[in-house]
């Protein structure tokens, strides 16, 4: 499991607990549908927001083309590939 993996998770499971008091079950992130995560909108700015304080960057902003990722393996992996280009 590569380090950003391991925080989008860590990240992922302390903001599901923040906004429902409890902890998500463990999330098949290939198969997992992004809209079936357990968070709304307002948990995806969060989780966003907080990555980026975490790694410096957000994908989503220095992406030149829009992205939306339809599963959580899809969001890890927007992470991971721009985290590579930036080196």
């Amino acid at each position: 499991m590569t380090p950003i993996r391991q925080t989008i998770l860590a990240t992922y499971a302390e903001v599901v607990e923040s906004q429902s008091g409890a902890r998500p079950a463990a999330l098949p992130d290939d198969g997992a549908v992004l809209l079936e995560s357990g968070l709304d909108s307002l948990g995806f700015a969060i989780l966003v927001t907080r990555l980026e304080e975490s790694f410096g960057f957000d994908p989503f902003v220095e992406s030149s083309e829009a992205y939306y990722p339809v599963t959580f393996g899809d969001f890890i992996g927007f992470y991971e590939a721009h985290a590579a280009k930036r080196g």
